[in-house]
């Protein structure tokens, strides 16, 4: 199992680091009040983004996510995102 950190860089940008089967990737993610609204309200972007990491890696290797990306474009690649993320983390 991957392990993933997050850690706050600035207002809304997170770096991701994903570290599983000897080696590690490295990711920007920028994530809006807004974004958090929309996906999971009442969760801290932290853990927004952690849980997000959590779906992309169930559906792709690590060294396949971007670099660097917005969080809602998660969703064009992955229409199911917005509602299995609400499933996960919205009681």
């Amino acid at each position: 199992m991957a392990k993933i950190t997050v850690a706050r860089t600035d207002e809304s940008r997170y770096q991701v680091i994903v570290e599983e089967g000897g080696s590690r990737t490295e990711h920007d993610v920028t994530v809006t009040a807004d974004d958090v609204d929309r996906y999971a309200p009442g969760v801290t972007p932290e853990r927004l983004v952690e849980v997000s990491f959590e779906f992309l890696l169930e559906r792709e290797p690590k060294e396949s996510i971007l670099s660097q990306f917005e969080l809602p474009v998660i969703a064009r690649y992955f229409p199911e995102y917005a509602r299995t993320i609400r499933e996960t983390l919205v009681p």
